[in-house]
């Protein structure tokens, strides 16, 4: 069962990542020739390209890759439930696996703003003429901007990313804290 589960969090994880990598590109305005716009539009296609006939996109973001994020958290948390018997497919227990695949997409998107944020910094501090180094900037840039309005440079060091850490680190507690609320409103429903 650990074996299936981590298989299947893996894949799920996975997926998501360059899903949620590609809606932020996109919506960031990033260039897609590159390395990194390359390997994620190879992996990601396959469902976007499909999604696009039924999910429009809209206010200029890439609502297809956004939907199927959530889709995948989904089903991979209807799997889990499934398997230890949780999961009956009524509908309390579908809005359950929804809302927790939001808060799940949620913590994915928090993460990888996360990992975007610290390669720029260590990108601006070893190699800032790197290749990938546009892409990364073009997608940490906006999440910076707002903090880098209020926090100024000191001694030529920009402190914004430490304040933009501790924004996400606040927004995956509220989440954690969230979908233990869930879970616990859940128990009666099983």
């Amino acid at each position: 069962m650990q074996i299936v589960n981590f298989i299947l969090e893996s894949v799920a994880g996975f997926f998501t990542f360059a899903l949620l990598a590609r809606f932020a590109m996109q919506w960031a305005r990033a260039p897609f020739r590159n390395p990194i716009g390359q390997f994620v539009i190879t992996v990601t296609d396959w469902m976007v390209k499909p999604a696009r006939r039924i999910i429009p996109t809209a206010w200029g973001l890439d609502l297809p890759s956004l939907v199927l994020a959530w889709l995948m958290q989904a089903a991979y948390l209807a799997s889990v439930y499934a398997m230890s018997g949780f999961f009956q497919g009524n509908a309390a227990h579908v809005a359950v696996v929804a809302l927790v695949a939001v808060i799940e997409t949620a913590n994915v998107a928090c993460s990888l703003a996360f990992g975007i944020v610290i390669i720029s910094a260590l990108l601006s501090w070893i190699n800032p003429h790197a290749p990938i180094a546009p892409v990364i900037n073009a997608v940490a840039g906006p999440m910076l901007r707002p903090f880098q309005r209020v926090i100024p440079p000191i001694g030529g060091i920009d402190l914004s990313p430490i304040a933009l850490f501790f924004a996400i680190k606040l927004v995956q507690m509220m989440l954690a804290s969230a979908r233990t609320e869930i879970f616990a409103a859940m128990l009666p429903l099983k």
